[in-house]
């Protein structure tokens, strides 16, 4: 991406049906310097990649606005973010502007949101009066509406036209015909005239959204569900108008009211399931504390959140959440990351540690300088991230939606030829008029239009939860096909540091014996040395002093304790110190050559014994693996160790395939190898030094990436280094891509099924039809079908997420030589 292109999600509230998406990827794609739109029902947003030279989130939102949709600006945390503020003008904003910012912060209509006219626009200031569209929004929900107050006024609607739509039904044909109704219409009207006057509130309230969104569809030269709903439920009631008006006669203001019913009746519990869909990053928005405590010249001020800026120093007291990103200046305490990272267990928190924006303190009182704000947070990017991989397609998804929009064209060309047919069949008018709007009603592509992006909200948010970050949709159905997971050894499956995993001695006391090699080895600082003292400190063994210590590079270390000469290292220092290894010598070298580091310590000239040391597997590693074995998924290990050591963790962990002796550079080449196989292979490493490689794999699985999301070449981001977290990305991505696919069958096979019924094909032969009602029930029931199916993927069985602390996979050895 190029420096002048920027990527930001709008909210898009309004956007009722998944074939919404089309009037606002169809209408910003047009205008100048937007390069790509992907807009999603289920979320309200749109992701929007743009030319900074050309455009501005304050164009893009005018832009949704005109088609008639309400935007805030951009999908943020706003009470620490600016909707409005273009993503690469935030930091300098906030940089620039220092404290200075807090007194105009003030005066904003909106946290977060700067003053100016823009603000106005979008709030309702003195610049001027709203616009239709602003008022009304898309299908004629007021603007701005959260989900929740769009939902409530979708029962409003629906509410009006069932309470209608009973007297209307009982003083029609099917009334009088079927239900035996026979009481006259009041104040002597006509049935007729009588079902008009009810019927206005449902077609010029209730159901006025759908020609408010037909009319936007057109507009913006596209066709939607809109517009099939506006044709069935308008050429009804126009019909009847027109024959009431004429004097009387057949009339079924009871079908296009009741079919607004039924459609409003699906939008409503459909919309009620899309809302379920999008409680995580609701979640995530909601994260971040609105107030935040700074001391300013020594006292505390509470200000609001967004009006942080770099280098404030927040106070965060127990059971308060840290406002945003800082570095602890002061105090010691325990923070609960759980809800950002996954991280199940409280983090340490020490003069010098960073701490989170919106992660709880729980134990003491925290002094905390600010470091990063604003849309520059780690929670911000995390919910960047997720929301542009909730809104970008899987290829899947793409030709479902060319699929919805041609399948428009096919009922409304489909609805005039049904009508036309049975016109040149000898039919009725208005027989012929309801096989037609039936046609057009039950093809209502909307349940394809819902098929994949349902779930994949669903999925993402199950992943956000545990710190799996997917960074778009493709990368969900590449994680359901991969048959084998390659990880990178140090740092993936092992911790990267050493740890004891033998100790042997000739004779003596043990304890002793440790005790005095641990005094020694504690005067250095090589990894090996201070390995070999975590191991004396974990067994609880009184320190003792070490001097003369000494040193030796490529040997080992010479130091003298309580009057005892201790000499730690290899054969060559044992050698050049005449120390006689006889005893130790097979058991250290069958260490060596099992890929572990064998140190010999030898006491006043004597050996004592041997203290082995490697790379210590993760506490999850093993369970890692298992879990992917019982998922069907090979598991390698690429290493840059020789075979002997890389054969010692693979053992360990139960790995199916180890590659040794790769050198960094090559690791790209042996993933490719594994392709040419015929395999599709995730690569998992650090997303620095692995970058190739991740680049190369069908999925890059960036680990332990902690608050550093936006990782070019990682298609998937654990925050976490648990390579559990593999597994369970590979688990969300099957259970995705089988909701998917059970979602985009329901929805291809509905639509093949219905359409001949619904044309009257069967109805010659074996009576079979189904009226414009029944039609609409059914098209609404299978939308909210395909909805509440994604919401299954809720209960998807993820593996649990490792709380071990302690050892990793056991191999430690006690004992004499």
């Amino acid at each position: 991406m190029t420096d002048s292109l920027r990527t930001v999600t709008l909210e898009v509230s309004g956007m009722i049906r998944a074939t919404s998406t089309n009037v606002t990827e169809a209408h910003l794609a047009r205008q100048p310097g937007v390069i790509r739109v992907e807009a999603n029902p289920v979320s309200q947003t749109a992701t929007v990649t743009y030319d900074t030279g050309m455009t501005s989130v304050a164009r893009l939102q005018e832009w949704v606005i005109e088609c008639g949709y309400h935007c805030a600006g951009q999908s943020v945390p706003d009470h620490i973010c600016d909707p409005a503020a273009d993503p690469h003008d935030h930091a300098a904003q906030k940089g620039a502007t220092g404290h200075d910012m807090h007194a105009g912060a003030t005066q904003t209509s909106h946290p977060g949101q700067a003053p100016g006219p823009l603000a106005e626009h979008v709030h309702g200031g003195e610049a001027g009066a709203h616009s239709p569209q602003e008022m009304m929004g898309h299908g004629g929900h007021h603007a701005g509406m959260s989900m929740d107050a769009m939902i409530r006024d979708m029962r409003s609607r629906f509410l009006v036209a069932l309470i209608l739509s009973i007297p209307i039904t009982l003083w029609s044909p099917i009334g009088r015909e079927v239900l035996g109704f026979d009481v006259p219409a009041p104040f002597g009207l006509r049935d007729d005239v009588f079902a008009l006057i009810l019927s206005l509130p449902v077609i010029f309230y209730s159901a006025w959204i759908f020609f408010d969104g037909a009319y936007r569809a057109l507009r913006a030269r596209t066709l939607d569900m809109m517009v099939l709903v506006a044709v069935g439920v308008g050429a009804g009631w126009l019909y009847s108008l027109f024959v009431t008006l004429a004097g009387g006669g057949e009339v079924f203001y009871e079908a296009a009211t009741v079919l607004a019913t039924f459609v409003l009746l699906g939008h409503w519990v459909e919309m009620r399931a899309r809302g379920g869909a999008n409680d995580a990053i609701r979640t995530l928005l909601e994260l971040a504390p609105p107030q935040a405590v700074v001391i300013r010249d020594g006292q505390e001020v509470e200000i609001a959140t967004s009006d942080v800026v770099p280098g404030d120093l927040m106070l965060v007291r127990p059971g308060a959440k840290v406002p945003t990103d800082g570095v602890v200046e002061s105090g010691e305490s325990e923070v609960d990351e759980s809800m950002v990272t996954g991280e199940s267990m409280p983090v340490d928190k020490v003069p010098g540690s960073a701490v989170i924006g919106a992660t709880v303190n729980t134990i003491g009182t925290l002094r905390v300088t600010a470091t990063k704000v604003g849309a520059d947070t780690a929670l911000a990017q995390i919910v960047k991230l997720v929301q542009e991989a909730q809104n970008s397609k899987a290829p899947g998804q793409r030709l479902a939606d060319r699929a919805a929009f041609w399948l428009v064209l096919v009922a409304l060309i489909g609805g005039t030829t049904t009508f036309l047919v049975w016109m040149l069949a000898g039919a009725a008018v208005p027989t012929a008029i309801l096989f037609a709007i039936t046609v057009v009603v039950i093809t209502c592509p909307d349940a394809l239009g819902l098929a994949t992006p349902t779930a994949i909200m669903v999925g993402t948010g199950l992943g956000a939860k545990r710190g799996v970050l997917f960074k778009s949709a493709g990368a969900i159905e590449s994680a359901a096909r991969i048959t084998t997971v390659v990880f990178d050894k140090t740092g993936t499956l092992t911790k990267g540091e050493p740890e004891v995993t033998d100790y042997l001695t000739v004779d003596g006391d043990d304890l002793e014996l440790l005790s005095l090699a641990a005094a020694a080895e504690r005067e250095s600082e090589h990894p090996l040395a201070q390995a070999i003292v975590a191991y004396a400190d974990a067994r609880d063994i009184p320190r003792r002093h070490a001097t003369a210590f000494r040193n030796i590079t490529g040997q080992g270390a010479v130091a003298t304790v309580d009057g005892k000469r201790i000499v730690l290292g290899n054969t060559r220092l044992m050698a050049a110190e005449g120390i006689d290894i006889t005893s130790v010598e097979a058991s250290q070298r069958e260490l060596a050559g099992s890929g572990r580091t064998a140190i010999m310590f030898a006491v006043d000239g004597r050996i004592a014994g041997v203290v082995a040391l490697a790379d210590a597997p993760r506490e999850s590693a093993k369970a890692a693996v298992d879990a992917l074995h019982e998922q069907g998924v090979e598991v390698a290990m690429l290493t840059g160790d020789n075979q002997p050591t890389a054969d010692r963790i693979a053992a360990l962990l139960g790995i199916d395939t180890v590659i040794a002796d790769v050198l960094p550079e090559d690791k790209a080449a042996k993933v490719a190898e594994l392709q040419a196989a015929g395999k599709k292979v995730a690569m998992v490493g650090d997303g620095v030094n692995d970058a190739p490689a991740l680049a190369q794999a069908d999925l890059g699985i960036a680990i332990g990436a902690g608050t550093d999301v936006a990782i070019e070449t990682a298609d998937v981001v654990l925050m976490r280094s648990d390579p559990l977290d593999v597994a369970i990305a590979l688990k969300i991505g099957k259970g995705t891509l089988r909701k998917m696919r059970q979602n985009l069958g329901w929805a291809i096979g509905y639509n093949a099924a219905a359409l001949p019924i619904a044309a009257g094909v069967f109805y010659p032969a074996f009576g079979i039809m189904l009226s414009p009602e029944i039609a609409a029930l059914s098209m609404s029931g299978s939308s909210v079908i395909v909805a509440v199916n994604a919401l299954l993927l809720k209960r998807l069985r993820l593996p649990a997420q490792s709380v071990v602390v302690g050892p990793g996979p056991a191999e430690k050895q006690h004992g004499s030589v």
